[in-house]
């Protein structure tokens, strides 16, 4: 059965398209090997300079490198998550006096690049610990980009959702709160994820004001003499957990949503149940 925005591929084009993933495969695979040779080429796979991740010490103080990153990941990624679903709810009030100023806040922290606003934290507010500034930063940026995925989240929702909270006599606060905010998380579930993952990697712009994170550590590491200056080794290292720390969000995003599947499916409904007074029983009165 052909689809509604597009044909379905015949046989000469299913083989087509094969063909161009196989060329495509080809060429990525190509392009690694390339890379690989060239780095082979300039010695950067030579055992000698590799030898510092060997050093016990070094192997801790990376552990806390990465450990100073997913801290300040988790605690502003809890608080994105609260500002952005305030924030939405206050842009999709019916009051002035709180959609106007939310409005503002959230396209104006938009608008502001994060390098900008953790300079102006720590230098400008001195907020003390370069922790502080990174966290806030990372808040207000990627708070008030997950505000609008809420908000679009909210606005995509069948409007019947809304009416039948109300008619059962809900409040704006509780139809928000109890309804559209839970199924707009479940239904922009895909770009949340994308908007942490997006925090994860910004906490690396931490090492511009001296926050022991993972590419400060990754710096510090790669300009050391004694270990012949490894920085294309420290930075394979840095970037293979990066992308396992990517993945790992990917993959609780993937269980969150197969979890959310399952608890849709329909529960049996027993329909011979005990009969109350006025109700009716095969159309006549019990």
């Amino acid at each position: 059965m052909s689809a509604v925005l597009f044909d379905v591929p015949g046989p000469k084009a299913r083989v087509r398209h094969r063909g161009y993933a196989v060329v495509g495969v080809l060429a990525v695979a190509a392009i690694i090997a390339y890379i690989v040779y060239k780095f082979a080429e300039a010695g950067q796979f030579d055992a000698q300079i590799w030898e510092w991740i060997l050093y016990e010490q070094i192997q801790l103080e990376l552990l806390d490198a990465l450990l100073n990153t997913l801290r300040a990941f988790a605690v502003a990624a809890v608080l994105a998550l609260v500002f952005g679903a305030v924030f939405a709810a206050a842009r999709l009030s019916d009051h002035a006096f709180l959609r106007i100023p939310a409005t503002t806040i959230v396209e104006f922290f938009r608008a502001v690049p994060l390098v900008v606003m953790i300079f102006f934290f720590h230098y400008g507010l001195a907020l003390g610990a370069p922790f502080y500034s990174v966290v806030l930063g990372l808040t207000l940026y990627n708070g008030s980009v997950l505000a609008e995925v809420f908000r679009a989240g909210v606005l995509s929702l069948p409007k019947g959702q809304s009416e039948a909270a109300y008619a059962v006599g809900m409040r704006k606060t509780q139809v928000m709160r109890l309804v559209l905010l839970p199924q707009a998380l479940r239904a922009m579930l895909p770009a949340i994820i994308s908007q942490l993952v997006v925090l994860l990697k910004d906490t690396a712009l931490g090492f511009l004001i001296t926050y022991e994170e993972l590419l400060r550590y990754a710096r510090y590491l790669g300009s050391i003499i004694e270990f012949d200056r490894p920085l294309i080794p420290i930075t394979i290292v840095v970037g293979a957990m990066y992308i396992v720390m990517c993945l790992a969000l990917t993959g609780v995003a993937k269980w969150l949503e197969s979890r959310n599947r399952r608890s849709k499916k329909a529960l049996p409904v027993d329909v011979t149940a005990e009969t109350e007074e006025g109700v009716l029983t095969d159309g006549k009165p019990a």
